[in-house]
């Protein structure tokens, strides 16, 4: 069967960028006083971001760190 070849690859791999940004929506931040929150991981899930949060809860107990969703949207040029 032949292979259809009558698509753009630039296209395709704009897709591809996009949808990988969209996998990540979960990020931990440290909360550092007086400066911009600083993120720590990104994840696919909830869960593991909660799971990652109770880690670092743990080992690094005297700082702050929340979970927010981060969408990663692409700078916008005028």
């Amino acid at each position: 069967m032949p292979q259809n070849t009558d698509y753009e690859a630039s296209t395709t791999e704009n897709q591809a960028k996009a949808y990988r940004k969209r996998l990540n929506a979960w990020a931990i931040t440290r909360i550092v006083p007086n400066m911009e929150p600083v993120i720590v991981a990104r994840f696919r899930t909830r869960s593991d971001a909660d799971g990652y949060l109770r880690h670092l809860r743990q080992v690094i107990p005297n700082t702050t760190f929340e979970i927010i969703v981060d969408y990663q949207r692409d700078e916008v040029v005028i």
